[in-house]
């Protein structure tokens, strides 16, 4: 049988889940790869090795990650511990706070931001605020209700008598309905406030009176605070059209309430005019707990089990309109909250093996969900976090096994394709600022906060601080007693061991990244052996292959017996120690022996050089026997 030529020329469609080995028909096949590690899918089609990751702290245990946009110039990243804030500018702490969180909170916390006033929001915790004031003062402390929603929470027939109408009084329930959890919650009696001081029995409570109570009589006509100990704080949060908007709660799951316009503080629906609060239940034949609010084109409520959209223009008490738009669900474990990706809403399903990107159909007037992580399942596994980098494109899925799922999406290019990071190590959380991407990521049992770098090309890596002699370098106590990859003056060295915060180099040199190394992999589906009938042939051998390059220093290819580097012919010869010039151009080398078994790659790239690694298309010439 003659022989075959076949160019590939792009890469836009990922690695590919296993489902789809017996799937050459469809059109991701000719754009994919069977395994893609640590690279990013370039725009043009191509692969690049990722960057390195820049170690800034060590962190005292787990971590979630906020960003703070005090302005247009002025941003901050908070790290959320337990029991403290960390606030951090150019990767430099500027402020250490402490906050009523544990660490056990982190994972369901959620926020949203609104001139200096940041929300922090738990189902067991107050809702905080942290605030940079003017003079750059950083301050945490509670949101204070200028006015409490209110929800009746027992049955009709309970009544309450009130000892007297100011002061101090005693309120006396008929049943059994109070907890010591109820002690600063807020009741409305006959439209009358007064706050819970003491809480002596099951029926009796001690309030101080806030507005002075229209009689003692017995009264069915009272309610207690939405939001307590005993009822537990809001789920989720979001500004949208002058509002605060709050969704579910732990003991009113499926609630929303809604701000007076533009005074964020009050909740009171006073007689429902235009400018008043809003509150109601979404109702349907499920559930339907709140998890996140996003506002968007219409102000979007993801679910356990639904999306909705809740629309009116401008919103009101009277045009507020409220649909089931899709029956996807979120995740009810952690909260992993929604992201705008050019205009779209992206969030991660309930069954955590899907990532779901929504979308507004003019012609239909509502939301459609198409999973992107569809044909790369395998991929998505338990997010835990997730965020996006508007500069690259580039959506970053943090998993619960610890690998970084990354999305290269340029839609009106045609460039919907996933890879895998992975590291010595676990990511934990990542978060974006200012186009830079950081991460939480857990190694040998301790937690660091680290920074995606263009200009490193190792993971927890810093550049070392020298002495005079340019062979000693500190500055690496984070990585005491491991054995280190070395980029000295831009060339690699020999691995070195930390002692002492340090590592001892020779020849000298002037300049030394180290860090820890990372392989990059490039693996492509298997060759096609089906004959133009449709029938499977036999035995394939690859009779050479061609690796077009841009800017790379190195590269390691395996042919089928073994991952060997591959030497680039350069009109110059390269210096000892020192960088190596980087090619562009054809790299050819020759196929020997024939693969029987139809699923095995017939070439694999992996390389842990801290080089740089750009490829562009790869050329194959095979033959094939009936």
């Amino acid at each position: 049988m003659p022989s075959v030529k076949r160019a590939k020329t792009t890469f836009t469609a990922g690695e590919l889940a296993p489902e789809l080995l017996g799937r050459g028909d469809v059109a991701a096949w000719g754009n994919g790869a069977a395994k893609l590690r640590n690279v990013f899918i370039q725009p043009t089609g191509g692969l690049q090795r990722r960057p390195g990751l820049r170690h800034l702290d060590v962190l005292p245990g787990a971590a979630r990650l906020v960003p703070y946009e005090a302005s247009t110039e002025l941003t901050f990243l908070l790290v959320l511990l337990a029991g403290r804030v960390r606030i951090l500018r150019n990767d430099t702490l500027v402020a250490e706070l402490s906050g009523p969180w544990t660490a056990a909170m982190l994972p369901q916390i959620n926020y949203t931001q609104n001139a200096n006033m940041l929300l922090l929001v738990h189902p067991s915790m107050p809702p905080q605020v942290v605030r940079r004031s003017d003079a750059g003062a950083w301050s945490v402390a509670p949101f204070a209700f200028a006015a409490e929603p209110f929800f009746r929470y027992v049955s009709a027939e309970v009544s309450v008598t009130p000892s007297g109408t100011t002061g101090s009084i005693t309120v006396t329930a008929t049943s059994a309905i109070f907890t010591a959890a109820h002690m600063g919650a807020q009741l409305r009696i006959q439209g009358r406030r007064v706050r819970v001081t003491a809480v002596p029995t099951p029926s009796t409570v001690v309030a101080d009176v806030v507005d002075a109570l229209v009689s003692t009589d017995a009264t069915t006509d009272w309610a207690e605070s939405a939001f307590s100990g005993a009822h537990g704080w809001p789920v989720s949060a979001c500004f949208y059209q002058g509002r605060l908007v709050l969704g579910g709660a732990r003991d009113l799951p499926n609630r929303l309430w809604f701000s007076r316009s533009a005074a964020y503080e009050n909740f009171d629906p006073g007689s429902g005019l235009d400018d008043q609060a809003i509150a109601f239940s979404l109702v349907s034949d499920q559930l339907n707990a709140i998890r996140a609010v996003f506002a968007g084109r219409h102000l979007q409520v993801f679910t356990s089990g639904a999306e909705w959209m809740v629309s009116g223009d401008p919103l009101t008490p009277a045009s507020i309109q409220v649909t089931r738009q899709t029956r996807v669900g979120s995740m009810v474990e952690r909260s992993v909250p929604p992201l705008d990706v050019d205009g779209m809403t992206v969030s991660v399903s309930r069954s955590g093996r899907g990532v779901y990107e929504f979308s507004y159909t003019d012609l239909q007037q509502a939301y459609q969900a198409e999973d992107l992580a569809l044909i790369a399942r395998h991929l998505i596994v338990t997010p835990v976090s997730a965020a996006y980098d508007s500069l690259r494109r580039l959506l970053h899925v943090a998993m619960a096994d610890g690998s970084l799922a990354t999305l290269t999406i340029y839609r009106a290019e045609g460039v919907t394709g996933w890879t895998r990071q992975e590291t010595d190590g676990a990511f934990r959380c990542v978060a974006e600022l200012d186009g830079a991407v950081y991460a939480v990521v857990e190694r040998a049992g301790s937690f660091r906060l680290e920074r995606f770098d263009d200009a490193l090309s190792l993971d927890a890596c810093v550049a070392a601080k020298g002495d005079a002699t340019g062979s000693n370098w500190l500055g690496l106590g984070h990585l005491e007693g491991r054995t280190v990859s070395v980029l000295a003056d831009g060339a690699p060295r020999d691995a070195a061991a930390v002692a002492g915060g340090g590592i001892s180099i020779d020849p000298a040199a002037s300049s030394v990244q180290a860090g820890l190394p990372f392989a990059h992999v490039v693996e492509p589906l298997p060759a096609d052996t089906l004959s133009p009938n449709g029938a499977r042939t036999g035995p394939v051998r690859l009779v050479s292959i061609t690796f077009r390059l841009l800017g790379t220093g190195s590269l390691s290819v395996d042919l089928g017996r073994g991952t060997k580097p591959v030497p680039f012919r350069r009109l110059d010869t390269p210096v000892l120690d020192a960088a190596p010039p980087l090619f562009t151009g054809d790299v050819t080398l020759r196929g020997l022996g024939w693969s029987r078994d139809s699923l095995a790659p017939l070439w694999r790239i992996e390389g842990d050089v801290p080089l740089p690694f750009t490829l562009l298309s790869v050329t194959t010439e095979t033959r094939m026997t009936d």
